[in-house]
């Protein structure tokens, strides 16, 4: 008995359609990508049942003429190449011609097209159902006539998977399915700017993203449409933009400001050509250039835009086209992260303000480059990148009412007073015993000097100021840990060296070339390194350091991957493990030490991006009690 046989062609086709269209979303991905690809400037997508009862994109591209239109169904027909050599050219988004042969076979399908001379033509196909017998080479599978339309192309797939129930039984709730085909279709129309998108769904308008070309001078095209499909209308303002190139590309770069962060990345995007792709190490780059940036656990939002030669990429490793192989991707990698980090460092004042002429209605100040979340309680940084919390539904409502609601423990404080608000501290080290840190009313507030006058702490980790009419509520963990952070990057780091030295060998001649490159740097990270017959040797580290040999060695690699942000990072590292941690007990003089340094310090969060201080006004407690409204 021969076991091996050839399949039919039409159940051949349905299984290797499933490469290409697996759900109504691969059907949206693979029309926008032809309509794109005519030269159209504006398309829609109509979607019904999630996509499962109907996907229509229609265009205003070149269209097609008749000839053209019978092909177009056929495996492999293609108008973007010609032959393999073509691959390494190609610019457009789609060149392989399996996508409408694809939708063929597990779809009915009517494409409706008109050429520049206006005669227009309707193609429909029909999928082979099981123990269907088809016509000679499909003929009763497919119907040709006239049709009615301009200049354009619309592609209509109805009832897909009808004719595979067994796939079918896989597909999503159609509110799922149709939840992804908005994905898509954001994704495509966040690459092309210049294009104007509508996406329509059971019927109704749901987005409707015009073309958004910069005018000369004008916002960043990227910019705008990044705002107007991911972000709430209030968020878009804290956006930014920035420019890198390399051999062989560019890079366009759109991320928000530390008042967006996320606690996932599903806001966050990499297009390569034009083409969204899953690229982690790009991700990595956004999130180490902005290292520093925004609170620990959290992530920001943005989207990286690489434009490379074809001939450096190739695009056909991946049978939906969603990873990309770049020749040198390491260098993309640097650019990108460079990039950020200098931005982040010569625009870091605008995430602050330099008087307090920005005081809104309620005495609350108000700065681009609050620190908050979406849906949380926004804020902004004062005079000296304070954080204040930001009011809520009216300008005379100031967000201290906010936080009592939210905050228990911070309500209970507001609430004491008198001698007995805090409970009394350990003793001091010499055995006596230690001040009754309560509120005083005496009406003094701070020294002659203008330092802060120390009021109290906290939960084993607030520090309580008084300076002017304000009370500053301070973090001594992240102001120590910002303290050092701004010492380590003034100077060379004291390095202690070993009495024994950690060997090591490289894993990569990649690795190999970064420790040779950058002997000196990490030198005055207080890394000094020596190599010798193929080994390397750590022959001193920072002082106080206290990981052992593996951890060491495993630390050091990790700078590689760290670009233009080695320093800041490592700085930020050693800073952290330094600084005094919860529960660690100040004397009044160390407080009040650590209190006005933190004051000083111009952008206030820690290197982590969390803030130092909390900063309340007098009128803020006042309207929090209802002293005056």
């Amino acid at each position: 008995m021969i076991r091996i046989q050839i399949l039919p062609p039409e159940e051949a086709k349905k299984i290797a359609a499933g490469e290409v269209i697996d759900r109504p979303a691969a059907l949206v991905r693979e029309f926008i990508d032809n309509a794109i690809d005519s030269g159209a400037s504006s398309v829609e997508l109509a979607v019904e049942g999630g996509g499962i009862r109907k996907v229509e994109v229609s265009d205003n591209g070149s269209g097609m003429a008749k000839e053209d239109l019978v092909l177009c169904v056929k495996p492999h027909a293609t108008s973007k190449i010609r032959s393999l050599d073509d691959l390494s050219r190609a610019t457009t988004l789609g060149f392989r011609g399996e996508a409408l042969a694809a939708a063929a076979a597990v779809a009915r399908l009517e494409i409706l097209s008109a050429a520049e001379t206006g005669e227009a033509w309707l193609l429909e196909t029909f999928p082979a159902f099981a123990g269907q017998a088809a016509g000679p080479e499909q003929a009763s599978n497919e119907r040709l006539g006239p049709g009615s339309r301009v200049r354009g192309t619309s592609v209509r797939a109805f009832g897909l998977f009808d004719a595979v129930p067994a796939r079918k039984r896989f597909l999503k709730r159609e509110g799922s399915e149709g939840a992804l085909c908005r994905q898509v279709f954001i994704e495509k129309a966040l690459a092309f700017p210049e294009i104007t998108f509508r996406f329509v769904q059971d019927g109704r308008l749901k987005i409707h993203a015009r073309n958004n070309a910069a005018p000369s001078g004008g916002e960043t095209s990227y910019r705008g449409r990044f705002g107007e499909l991911v972000l709430a209308a209030d968020e878009r303002q804290f956006l930014h933009e920035i420019h890198a190139a390399g051999k062989g590309f560019s890079v366009t770069v759109v991320f928000g400001g530390p008042e967006l962060y996320r606690h996932d990345r599903r806001q966050q995007y990499v297009f390569a050509n034009k083409r969204r792709i899953q690229d982690y190490s790009l991700i990595q780059a956004l999130e180490y250039g902005l290292a520093g940036f925004f609170p620990n656990g959290s992530h920001p939002v943005g989207a990286v835009f690489v434009e490379v030669d074809p001939a450096l990429a190739d695009f056909n490793i991946h049978p939906a086209k969603r990873e990309v192989r770049f020749a040198d991707p390491g260098a993309i990698h640097h650019a990108v992260t460079s990039a950020l980090v200098s931005y982040v460092r010569e625009t870091a004042g605008r995430f602050r303000a330099s008087d307090a002429d920005g005081r809104d209605e309620s005495g609350v100040l108000d700065f681009p480059g609050g620190y908050g979340s979406r849906g949380g309680a926004g804020g902004a940084y004062g005079p000296a990148g304070g954080y204040y919390p930001r009011g809520g539904e009216t300008s005379g409502r100031l967000a201290m009412e906010a936080l009592l609601e939210r905050k228990d423990e911070f309500s209970a404080l507001l609430r004491r007073s008198g001698p007995d608000w805090s409970e009394r501290e350990p003793a001091a080290a010499d055995g006596a015993p230690a001040a009754e840190p309560g509120i005083a009313y005496s009406g003094s507030s701070g020294g002659r000097d203008g330092t802060p006058r120390l009021v109290g702490r906290v939960f084993g980790l607030f520090i309580i100021v008084e300076k002017g009419d304000r009370i500053f509520i301070i973090d001594q963990h992240a102001a120590h840990e910002r303290v050092l952070y701004e010492r380590f990057l003034s100077k060379p780091i004291a390095a202690q060296e070993l009495l024994v030295a950690i060997p090591f060998c490289t894993e990569s001649e990649d690795e190999d070339s970064f420790l040779r490159g950058k002997k000196e740097a990490l030198a005055r990270l207080g890394i000094v390194l020596e190599h010798e017959d193929g080994v390397w040797r750590i022959e001193a580290l920072p002082a106080g350091w206290n990981r052992g040999d593996g951890e060491t060695v495993e630390e050091i690699r990790s700078l590689r991957n760290l670009g233009g942000g080695m320093t800041e990072s490592w700085a930020a590292s050693l800073a952290c493990r330094a600084a005094i941690k919860d529960g660690d007990y100040l004397d009044d003089g160390a407080a009040r030490e650590l209190a006005a340094a933190a004051l000083a310090i111009p952008a206030g969060r820690c290197p982590h991006g969390r803030p130092i201080w909390l900063e309340i006004g007098r009128e803020d407690l006042f309207r929090a009690v209802r002293r005056i409204e």
